[in-house]
C-alpha cells in the first residue's frame, strides 16, 4: 500500500473518534487485513490466542542469534560490532547457534521448552523501504503486488463475516482484536473494515480501568472536550467488557521497570486472563533501526542494539511467566517479527544497514521448543551488499500458525493468501503435535540432500537433490535476496533422487544460493560461480 493511501485510509476514523472512553484514545481500526480477520475468526472452535511483536525499524537477526558455527566467517564480516565468541549464550537442545549476552530471560524460555527460533526468514524480491516492506509482512503480499488488506484481517473476516454489523453479540461480546499503541496496523484490515481497535498507550489504559478521567481546561472548549468523552464512552461498544475483562485481575507476576514492551505485554496477559474472548493482540517496540554506533566501543556486548534486546527478551520472559501465573499459559501463542534483518557486513559507522532474511521467535508452553533451519550461509569475503539467504518463507509461519494453532483447515488457510504463493506454503512445525492438527516432526539432515556438482562452476551446474515426493520446488536468489530463477516446480508421484540444471551463463561471478523445499524441508545450498 501507498504511504499516501495507507494514511488516506486510517486517519479519518482516528480523527471522528480521537477520545472514546474516559480519555483513553481508543480507535475502531477502519480496515484490517483478510489474514487478520481469518485469525479472529469465530467459526473455528478455539480458545486459543495470538500474541504478535512487532520489532520496528529492521533487527539485526545476526547480532541477536550468533552463529557460533560460522564465527569466523561472521566476526570477519562484522569485526566492528561483532560479539565475543565466549560471550555467546549457548540455546537449550541446540549447536552451533547462541544468543545476545543480553537476552538471559529468552534463554530461560529455551531451557524451559517455552521458545523456538526460526532461521532467516523472508521472502523473494525483499524491499528495503521500511514502509513498504512493513507493508509485506502485514499484507502477506508478494513485494511486487499492493495488497490493502491484512494477514489477521483475512482471518478475523472469515471467522467474524458480517463485522461490524450486529457486533458485539451473545457469541462474541468482545473486540476481535486489539493493538497496544498508537498506530493503527494494516494487520488487522479486513476487505472491508478494521476488524480490531486499540489503545494507544499503557498509561490511559490503567486510566480506563481505574475510571480516571483526564483532566480538561476550564475553558468552554475544555467543557466541549469532557462533553465529548462522556457522549463517547456511553456510545463506545467495548468499554464495560474491556473494563470488567482488566477488573477482573487483582495480582499479576513481576515486570521490568521502564520497559514500555513489558507495559504492553502486562496489558496483554491481564485482559487474557480477565476473560476476554479476543483473538489477536498486536503490540510494537521501535528503535531497531541501528544505522551507527550499533555496539558500544568498550565493550560490543553493550551498547543500543544490546539495550534493545535486552527489553525484548526481559518483557517477553516476564509476560510467559505471568501467564504461568495466572493458568492461562496453555491458550496463548507468542510471535516476533521485524520489517528486514541488516547486512551481513557492517558498516564504518560501527551499525549496520537495512537487509533482507532475519530470525523470528515464537513463544508459548505449546510451542515446538528448538531451533527450526540451520546457520545462515556467510561468505568468506562478505560485501556490504550481502544479504542472509532466505530460508524459510514468512508467510508459511503464518499460515502454519493459522492451521496448527488457530486450527483451521489448509483449504481455508490457502484462501486467505494471494493465489500466487499458495504451492510455496509450507506447513511448519511451530506448535506442540494436538494443539490442533498433529505436524510432523522437522526433518534430520539425513531426510534430505542437496548438493550441485561442479562447484565452483563457470557457466552451469548440477543440482542433485531428493525428494520424498509431492510439492518440490528449487530456486536460485543471489547474496542480495532477490529471486533470480524457479528452476524447478513440480509434484513427484513418489520419493527419488533427480538432478536439475541450473545456467548461469549471463550472471556475474559470485556466490549463489540454491534453495530446495519439499513439505516441511527446506534446505540452502551455496554455490559459487567463477570466470
Amino acid at each position: 500500500m501507498k504511504r499516501r493511501d495507507f494514511l488516506a485510509h486510517t486517519i479519518p476514523a482516528a480523527a471522528l473518534l480521537p477520545e472514546l472512553i474516559n480519555g483513553l484514545p481508543v480507535r475502531a481500526m477502519n480496515r484490517l487485513s483478510p489474514m487478520v480477520q481469518a485469525l479472529m475468526a469465530g467459526t473455528t472452535l478455539t480458545d486459543h490466542v495470538l500474541v504478535i511483536v512487532q520489532l520496528s525499524g529492521g533487527n539485526d537477526g545476526l547480532n541477536m542469534v550468533i552463529p557460533v558455527s560460522e564465527y569466523s566467517a561472521y566476526f570477519n564480516a562484522r569485526s566492528n560490532i561483532a560479539i565475543p565468541e565466549n560471550r555467546v549464550l549457548p540455546i537449550a537442545g541446540v549447536t552451533g547457534t547462541g544468543l545476545h549476552p543480553a537476552m538471559t530471560g529468552l534463554q530461560s524460555l529455551f531451557s524451559e521448552g517455552r521458545a523456538k527460533l526460526i532461521q532467516a526468514v523472508g521472502y523473494p524480491q525483499p524491499n528495503f523501504s521500511h514502509f513498504r516492506a512493513t507493508d509485506i509482512w502485514m499484507s502477506a503480499s508478494n513485494s511486487t503486488q499492493e495488497v490493502y488488506t491484512g494477514w489477521a484481517g483475512r482471518y478475523l473476516n472469515y471467522e467474524y463475516p458480517n463485522f461490524p454489523e450486529g457486533f458485539p453479540n451473545s457469541d462474541m461480546t468482545d473486540p476481535l482484536a486489539i493493538q497496544i499503541g498508537s498506530t493503527t496496523s494494516l494487520t488487522f484490515q479486513g476487505p472491508s473494515v478494521n476488524m480490531g481497535m486499540s489503545i494507544t498507550n499503557p498509561s490511559s489504559f490503567y486510566n480506563l480501568v481505574h475510571g480516571i478521567t483526564d483532566p480538561v481546561p476550564d475553558t468552554p472548549a475544555g467543557k466541549e472536550l469532557k462533553f465529548i468523552r462522556e457522549v463517547n464512552q456511553q456510545t463506545q461498544k467495548y468499554s464495560t467488557v474491556i473494563k470488567n475483562a482488566a477488573a477482573a485481575v487483582t495480582q499479576q507476576s513481576t515486570y521490568p521497570s521502564g520497559n514500555s514492551l513489558a507495559d504492553q505485554l502486562k496489558i496483554v496477559a491481564k485482559l487474557i486472563k480477565g476473560g476476554l474472548k479476543t483473538r489477536v493482540y498486536m503490540v510494537s517496540f521501535g528503535g531497531f533501526d541501528t544505522h551507527s554506533v550499533q555496539v558500544s566501543n568498550t565493550d560490543k556486548t553493550t551498547g543500543n542494539h544490546a539495550n534493545l534486546l535486552q527489553k525484548v527478551s526481559d518483557a517477553i520472559q516476564a509476560f510467559q511467566d505471568d501467564l504461568v501465573y495466572m493458568g492461562v499459559d496453555n491458550r496463548v501463542l507468542g510471535m516476533t517479527f521485524s520489517e528486514f534483518g541488516r547486512r551481513i557486513k557492517s558498516n564504518s559507522s560501527v551499525g549496520t544497514d537495512h537487509g533482507a532474511a532475519a530470525p523470528m521467535f515464537l513463544f508459548g508452553t505449546k510451542v515446538e521448543p528448538g531451533m527450526l533451519g540451520q546457520n545462515p550461509a556467510i561468505p568468506a569475503t562478505a560485501t556490504v551488499n550481502d544479504n542472509i539467504p532466505m530460508q524459510y518463507d514468512f508467510r508459511s509461519v503464518y499460515a502454519s500458525i493459522l492451521q496448527n494453532w488457530f486450527c483451521l483447515d489448509k483449504t481455508i488457510v490457502d484462501s486467505l493468501f494471494p493465489s500466487a504463493i499458495n504451492s510455496t506454503l509450507q506447513n511448519l512445525p511451530v506448535v506442540k503435535a494436538g494443539s490442533c492438527n498433529i505436524v510432523a516432526p522437522p526433518p534430520t539432515p539425513s531426510d534430505f540432500i542437496i548438493t550441485n556438482y561442479p562447484n565452483p562452476f563457470t557457466t552451469s551446474t548440477t543440482i542433485k537433490f531428493k525428494t520424498a515426493g509431492g510439492h518440490t520446488l528449487i530456486q536460485i536468489f543471489d547474496t542480495t535476496g532477490k529471486l533470480i530463477r524457479k528452476i524447478l516446480e513440480q509434484d513427484y508421484p513418489a520419493a527419488g533422487t533427480f538432478t536439475v540444471q541450473f545456467n548461469g551463463e549471463g550472471l556475474p561471478s559470485g556466490v549463489y544460493y540454491a534453495r530446495f523445499q519439499n513439505g516441511i524441508v527446506q534446505h540452502v545450498q551455496p554455490m559459487m560461480k567463477v570466470r
